[in-house]
């Protein structure tokens, strides 16, 4: 029986193959009519069924429970919102424009400020202090703080404005100073102190860089496009905010494809003795002293407007040899002694106006002339670095600048070149293991730093 079944069914698809070899688009025809069919006969089975709009509609109301909404709304009426703001202060700061320059709108704080004593010393119209504020909402004052370093004395001052159920208080604190060490780097486009301006290294810590490489490069007439150089240095805080820059701790300078590196080492203090005791300078990497008998120039930031040279003189109107180098500067620069020596002069000299004399070692003594202040006495001992003056536009002068002579054996020498001609002193042999390990550390810091600028290069 079953198989009499499976034959009839294997007769049935043979004969089905074979009409559809015979008539294919006959078969395919009836085949999607019979598809459309079966479509509009469960199209008319789903219209047999109701109406949804005459279906019976039925409510349902529940009252939700709203326990601890009042609590969430109170907790968000207690929360007050701050807004916090820091920036400089300004010489020409009145208490409105600064309130207005950190977000603060509070005529009372306004008053307040003008009339505070601590604050009229210590705040308005001083230059260069970090000060924050702290606000309300509603940008009212409810604190404002201040913080300088004055002093080499390792201290900050914070000057602190508060308000209170009574009104406005003021305070001043004297706190330590914290280190932090920064690094940067940077390429020479067209000067020094604009390559450091752009790669935002202050303009402490750009004058040492050129002082500590002054017996190396000749920064007025050596550096090239291309030049660069990596710092690593100290920032001084206050409660966390940087206050002002510190030692330069080490440093790389690649001149005309010739690198130079030195870095800041003091000797360990021997058992009993004090901080202060310690001696300190820069360095190569290999141990050799950086430290000259003369200091690169007797200003800290410089600007040679006329070297050592023939020039057409601008009062006398005649050609005649400039026997030293003229430094431009605002008037009340501070100039210091390029070396250890003893004042031979001070005092009034003809066209020099107010002029110091400083008598060296091996016969050589130097000039520093036109100071509009004098700060030495003849026959006073001087120390290199040391303040002498400032500068000035006395006797004939054109305008604000420093006349600086080098004199050796009485014959006028070139100051651009006579710092360079001095021996250097190298770590003493008991020291140096101990060097060693501070300049390895001093090669990967400056090998981090120079890979910072090469990073956002990229």
């Amino acid at each position: 029986m079953k198989s009499a079944l499976i034959r009839t069914a294997q007769e049935l698809m043979a004969a089905a193959s074979a009409l559809l070899t015979r008539h294919p688009k006959r078969v395919s025809a009836a085949i999607a009519a019979l598809l459309l069919t079966g479509t509009g006969l469960t199209f008319a089975v789903a219209n047999l069924a109701p109406d949804a709009s005459q279906l019976p509609v039925h409510s349902v109301s529940e009252s939700l429970p709203t326990s601890g909404l009042d609590l969430q709304a109170q907790s968000l009426e207690a929360l007050s919102l701050k807004l916090y703001r820091s920036d400089l202060t300004r010489a020409t700061d009145t208490a409105e424009a600064l309130l207005k320059r950190l977000g603060v709108f509070d005529p009372q704080a306004a008053t307040f400020l003008r009339k505070d004593a601590l604050v009229q010393k210590n705040l308005l119209g001083r230059a260069g202090r970090a000060v924050s504020a702290e606000a309300s909402g509603s940008n009212s004052l409810l604190k404002l703080q201040a913080r300088w370093s004055p002093d080499e004395d390792g201290n900050f001052n914070r000057l602190s404005i508060e308000k209170t159920p009574s009104g406005f208080v003021s305070r001043m604190e004297t706190l330590p100073l914290t280190t932090s060490t920064r690094m940067a780097s940077g390429t020479i486009s067209s000067s020094l102190f604009a390559a450091t301006d752009d790669a935002r290294i202050p303009d402490s810590v750009s004058s040492q860089l050129a002082e500590i490489f002054s017996g190396d490069i000749d920064f007025h007439r050596a550096l090239r496009k291309g030049d660069r150089f990596s710092v690593v240095y100290e920032t001084l805080e206050g409660d966390g905010e940087p206050l002002r820059a510190g030692r330069l701790l080490s440093a790389e300078f690649v001149n005309g494809g010739k690198t130079h590196q030195a870095m800041w080492f003091q000797e360990p203090v021997a058992p009993g003795a004090s901080q202060a005791a310690r001696k300190g300078g820069y360095y190569t990497l290999a141990g050799e002293s950086l430290k000259r008998a003369f200091l690169a120039a007797p200003l800290a930031f410089s600007r040679i407007t006329s070297g050592f040279k023939m020039r057409f003189h601008p009062i006398l109107q005649v050609w005649r040899a400039h026997l030293g180098v003229d430094y431009a500067a605002p008037v009340g620069t501070a100039v210091r002694s390029v070396g250890d020596g003893v004042v031979e002069f001070s005092g009034v000299q003809n066209g020099f106006g107010n002029v110091v004399k400083i008598k060296h070692q091996n016969q050589t003594s130097t000039v520093y002339a036109h100071l509009s202040r004098i700060n030495v006495r003849m026959g006073q001992a001087v120390s290199q670095g040391q303040n002498i003056g400032l500068v000035g536009m006395t006797g004939w002068a054109t305008g604000p600048h420093l006349h600086f002579e080098y004199r050796v054996n009485g014959v006028y020498q070139d100051p651009q070149t006579i710092a360079r001609r001095n021996d250097t002193v190298p770590v003493t042999a008991a020291l140096k293991p101990v060097f060693d390990r501070a300049a390895a550390q001093a090669r990967v810091a400056l090998l981090a730093a120079g890979q910072s600028q090469l990073s956002s290069i990229e």
